[in-house]
């Protein structure tokens, strides 16, 4: 369906259908949801509209968006929050797990890092975190990215 033909107001049955899930179980406090992608999928809707539904929900405070890791269900409280183990953005921890593979020789010069793919699904992550994650590491001169090879090990880490 494309994003013209989608009817006025379908971001309220969205939200609708996705708060009657919440109040079911379908969802538990604390689950994530599905992801924008899937979503929009289901509902045929373009992400804008979805996106409209989902905040929402967010305003109602059902749900709350965790950078990095997508969207949560509210306790029944009201107020969604990280655990202590996410305060940290989630391509923060993906880079200082890498990096401590490194620094701690599992990882030698010339390794290859595991490829984005590997990375969302080991930590959960979208594929844009898993990027950040390698971005950070390159930035701070550990890997080398080698269009259509993927990424490396540097041989000279730095000092």
């Amino acid at each position: 369906m494309s994003p013209r033909a989608t009817a006025w107001g379908a971001y309220k049955t969205i939200a609708a259908a996705l708060r009657q899930r919440i109040a079911a179980g379908d969802y538990a406090p604390g689950s994530l949801l599905p992801s924008e992608a899937e979503l929009t999928a289901e509902y045929q809707v373009s992400r804008n509209t979805l996106r409209r539904a989902l905040t929402e929900l967010e305003e109602e405070r059902l749900i709350t968006v965790l950078p990095g890791r997508g969207r949560i269900v509210a306790p029944a409280g009201g107020t969604a929050r990280a655990d202590a183990g996410s305060a940290e953005p989630s391509y923060r921890q993906i880079a200082a797990d890498l990096r401590a593979k490194i620094e701690g020789g599992d990882l030698r010069p010339g390794d290859a890092l595991p490829s984005e793919a590997d990375l969302t699904e080991a930590y959960g992550v979208s594929r844009g975190t898993a990027r950040q994650a390698f971005l950070e590491l390159q930035a701070a001169g550990l890997i080398d990215a080698v269009q259509g090879k993927g990424r490396f090990v540097k041989a000279t880490p730095p000092a």
